[in-house]
């Protein structure tokens, strides 16, 4: 069965090239080249890490190596101006960096890289200290998850606390991470929890739900009512 990562721990990578304050520009970008990296952790003498130098930090260098900036960019970009004349690690990065705990959550994980328009972070323990890096393609890792596990799972942890006793069995199939949920339920109102529940799954890709509650009865037309006859007179009736 496919073990299924939930923790950043599970998906980053350990081995991690990080960088000195002084480390120079051109040593950054061979580290970059040679590990195939977009982005590097800069740590201080205790190997806490302070800060970020991604390509885009290292790309001012050349856009304005040829001429002078215009005065809408001086006004607009001077952070850009800065790196376009920075020379090591400590003027280049990006700081504070943005950080992730080992023990995070990968969907947690994800929202601080969409947060923050990052590919990587650096993920660190309790005092602050490089442990690994997480990027974005260890984050999708839980979608390689099978199918079958995927529905048993959802069987497991969803459909059997919530319907223990369903009107017809609930059926669960999945196919490329699509949970499709069929049955007749007791309580529909159960209905959109079963299916935040399933979509939080790691590796659903999404729900279909056809759930349906008890099948209503046919409305019957009520009985006519026996209304009074008046009495009938066998003699004229006239005047009294």
């Amino acid at each position: 069965m496919y073990s299924t990562p939930r923790h950043v721990s599970e998906v980053m990578t350990r081995t991690v090239v990080a960088l000195g304050s002084t480390t120079t520009f051109k040593d950054i970008v061979k580290a970059m080249r040679r590990r195939q990296i977009s982005a590097l952790p800069v740590i201080d003498d205790a190997h806490r890490v302070v800060g970020v130098v991604s390509e885009a930090d290292l790309l001012p260098k050349e856009e304005f190596r040829a001429h002078d900036p215009d005065p809408d960019t001086r006004l607009h970009r001077p952070e850009a101006l800065a790196r376009a004349q920075a020379r090591t690690a400590g003027e280049l990065m990006t700081a504070p960096a943005v950080t992730v705990d080992a023990d995070a959550s990968l969907a947690r994980a994800a929202r601080i890289m969409a947060r923050h328009q990052v590919k990587h972070l650096p993920v660190v323990d309790g005092a602050g200290l490089l442990t690994g890096i997480v990027s974005r393609t260890d984050l999708l890792k839980v979608f390689l998850r099978t199918d079958a596990d995927i529905a048993q799972e959802v069987r497991r942890e969803v459909v059997e606390p919530l319907f223990p006793d369903p009107l017809d069995p609930v059926r669960v199939e999945v196919r490329d991470g699509v949970v499709a949920l069929a049955g007749r339920i007791r309580d529909t109102g159960l209905v959109p929890i079963a299916v935040r529940l399933a979509r939080a799954v790691e590796g659903v890709v999404d729900v279909d739900c056809a759930l349906m509650g008890p099948p209503r009865r046919p409305v019957l037309d009520p009985d006519p009512e026996d209304h009074p006859q008046p009495e009938r007179s066998d003699g004229p009736i006239g005047r009294t």
